[in-house]
């Protein structure tokens, strides 16, 4: 069927009323797409996350029982190592071992965190007390810093390692009792155990095999 056209007359009025009404309708088609946009968009995060998770859920289980069995592996290998080598295990945070063609290594240990018992607000408020009667100068600025703590409100334990060397030098026994009750209260924090294997490449560089999602 053939189209045919019409022509119609309009005032200016009725012009301006017709277009007002085309420009509404447009609006509201524009906006009805905008809302089915945005919720095709929401189906389809909802679709990815529910894909993604059990794909990631058995990943970290891989992950997991993987490096269970490494460690325990290389356990009996840090006990004969111990035996063999006369070493005492107390304070040694990682142990590396390296193949006889030296292109391969493993790492496995532990990171320690600074942490205190609450004892150490005790030893802190001691040696503030000592350095409110020093004049204000740049040895006090220096003792000040020291007991600054990091993001998570801890003390690091090597800037306790200089106040114990000036509290001796300075031979105030109310300035090293304070530095010994927070020394006392030191009570490093463990990490989970820590898996790095690396491979030489053909340069003879130490390459890291990638072992998490930041680094695959």
């Amino acid at each position: 069927m053939e189209a045919t056209k019409q022509t119609v007359e309009m005032t200016d009025e009725e012009l301006r009323q017709f277009e007002a009404f085309r420009e509404e309708q447009a609006a509201r088609k524009a906006k009805e797409q905008a809302k089915r946009d945005r919720e095709a968009y929401k189906e389809l995060v909802d679709e990815t996350i529910e894909g993604a998770i059990p794909l990631l859920q058995d990943l970290s289980l891989g992950i997991k029982e993987t490096k269970l069995a490494v460690l325990n592996d290389f356990r009996s290998v840090i006990n004969m190592k111990a035996e063999v080598l006369r070493l005492k295990k107390d304070g040694q945070r990682t142990d590396t071992f390296t193949n006889s063609a030296g292109d391969k290594r493993i790492t496995v240990g532990y990171y320690e965190t600074d942490g205190y018992r609450d004892t150490v607000e005790d030893g802190i408020a001691i040696v503030k007390e000592y350095i409110e009667g020093l004049a204000n100068n740049e040895e006090t600025k220096a003792l000040v810093k020291m007991l600054a703590r990091n993001a998570q409100g801890t003390l690091k334990a090597s800037r306790i390692v200089q106040l114990r060397k000036i509290a001796e030098e300075s031979g105030n026994e109310r300035f090293m009792e304070g530095v010994q009750i927070i020394e006392e209260a030191y009570q490093p924090a463990i990490s989970k155990q820590f898996i790095r294997a690396e491979v030489k490449n053909d340069n003879g560089a130490w390459i890291a095999i990638p072992l998490g999602m930041t680094e695959a």
